[in-house]
């Protein structure tokens, strides 16, 4: 017979046993799950769906559920003797069944029932979920259960394990405020542009409405184009003149302090000036500071938005950094 067909047969076979007479009660917390890894700079982990207590498994089929957008399944398998049915994988749901062949005992005790390994398309964290256990014991009575376990998995970028803003970087990662350059690479100690500061603002803020457009230099069908439109129509970024933006000018701290104050304002549904600070802390460069940003800084500093690079120097004419970026939004959205 054809091996497709063959196949086919066994999976159709495992599946039917699956709704005859109940088996011997097993209880959902019997069932375990558990990852290899809970945080890596690995591409790849595994996951494997365990038993303890098992009294009688001959078949089984286990359904989980994950995100697609953010995992790829590799492979599953399982050291038990036996036929397995290759993982149908359908809208974020993974099916994986097994059987024994022949009239052989059940598996019992403890026991790994499947290990799953996946690939991770893109860096942050993913969970998975273990939403369905069918099991069929040796007289091929059928019992189903719901384990609903979850475990996760954080993709590390490889350049900010044991940086100082790691957690910060990953939580507004797993926010969709912000990305990497690639799958690996954050590049945290890279200058940031007015322009990806104003799409991470919009975009932490979840603005939607955007404006048309009054900078030259915006250009249309640019991947910045939208979030500057969005960012301006909710006043919380201006241009360098009334109709040039300087979207790829690598912004500075006190750039990046206005913008801040204008997005908390928005947050609050106040105008910015209504946002009022006493006197900023004293710095050794004051002087540098530009009359028209020293408000906002003070705003800043006071509510603990943005800190000075050291106890005596606030550095407003520094260039902000991808990393500092993320510590101020995290700071503006749990503000």
């Amino acid at each position: 017979m054809n091996r497709k067909y063959m196949i086919y047969g066994l999976a159709v076979t495992i599946c039917s046993m699956l709704w005859l007479t109940p088996a011997s009660a097993q209880s959902a917390s019997d069932f375990k799950l558990k990852t290899s890894i809970k945080e890596s700079t690995d591409t790849q982990f595994t996951i494997t769906l365990s038993g303890e207590k098992i009294e009688d498994l001959y078949a089984y089929e286990t359904k989980l559920s994950f995100d697609p957008e953010r995992l790829e399944l590799v492979k599953a398998k399982t050291d038990i003797e036996g036929f397995s049915v290759s993982p149908i994988v359908n809208n974020g749901e993974i099916t994986f069944a097994h059987t024994k062949i022949g009239k052989v005992k059940g598996e019992k005790g403890n026991l790994d029932i499947t290990t799953l390994t996946f690939k991770t398309k893109k860096a942050g964290t993913s969970e998975l979920k273990w939403t369905g256990m069918k099991i069929v014991d040796q007289n091929l009575k059928s019992q189903m259960l719901s384990p609903n376990l979850t475990v996760g998995y954080t993709k590390l970028f490889t350049d900010i394990k044991g940086h100082w803003a790691k957690t910060d970087i990953m939580e507004m990662v797993d926010r969709g405020v912000i990305s990497g350059m690639n799958v690996d690479i954050f590049a945290p100690n890279n200058k940031l542009t007015r322009a990806q500061f104003a799409k991470m603002i919009a975009d932490g803020l979840k603005i939607k409405e955007g404006a048309s457009n009054p900078f030259k230099d915006v250009k249309q069908g640019s991947w910045y184009e939208e979030a500057v439109k969005r960012a301006y129509a909710a006043g919380i970024v201006t241009g360098i003149s009334a109709d040039k933006f300087q979207p790829e000018k690598e912004i500075t701290r006190e750039e990046m302090a206005v913008m801040l104050v204008r997005a908390k304002a928005h947050g609050l549904g106040v105008k910015p000036d209504t946002l009022k600070a006493g006197k900023l802390p004293v710095y050794t460069d004051d002087s540098s500071i530009s009359e028209w940003a020293r408000t906002s800084l003070a705003v800043a500093v006071e509510s603990k938005l943005m800190k000075g690079r050291s106890a005596k120097l606030l550095a407003p004419k520094g260039n902000t950094t991808r990393a500092e970026s993320a510590v101020v939004l995290k700071r503006l959205l749990t503000n």
